[in-house]
């Protein structure tokens, strides 16, 4: 997963506002707490090719999310699997069906209440560009968190 590395942490850095740093404070360093964020989130989940398995990074990404939820009131969360167009458009569905399932499964892990939850399955639909390119980043679940403050 090394490959979609970099992209899981921007995810996760930039989509839960997690970019903390260090600041100076007189005689003394400390830790700048990101500002907590109750409003709709939306977090990428990728996978491996032909893949639905949950890989470390991926982990990694949904506790960072089940973490940064915990302060908010969850309203409800859609999750959406996609698949890239490499096979046959049936056999994408179906991945793309396991995708979300799998992080359905690691959400409610998480402790996410799964109460209010909508999983839907792209498959493949979107999944070239305009002239005809595959989008390989479509190797994921999409994961949108409606979160209200407390």
């Amino acid at each position: 997963m090394s490959i979609h590395r970099s992209a899981v942490l921007t995810v996760l850095a930039l989509g839960l506002g997690l970019g903390a740093c260090a600041s100076l404070t007189p005689g003394r360093y400390r830790r700048a707490e990101p500002p907590q964020r109750c409003a709709d989130q939306t977090v990428a989940v990728y996978f491996e090719s032909e893949s639905a398995e949950i890989g470390r990074e991926s982990q990694a990404v949904i506790s960072a999310a089940a973490r940064a939820s915990k302060p908010c009131r969850v309203l409800g969360i859609e999750v959406v699997g996609l698949a890239d167009s490499t096979g046959a458009a049936g056999a994408n569905l179906e991945l793309s069906r396991r995708r979300a399932a799998s992080v359905t499964s690691a959400l409610a892990a998480a402790g996410l209440p799964t109460r209010d939850l909508k999983i839907t399955a792209g498959g493949q639909a979107g999944a070239t560009t305009v002239d005809g390119k595959s989008a390989p980043l479509r190797r994921r679940a999409d994961v949108v968190m409606h979160l209200r403050p407390r």
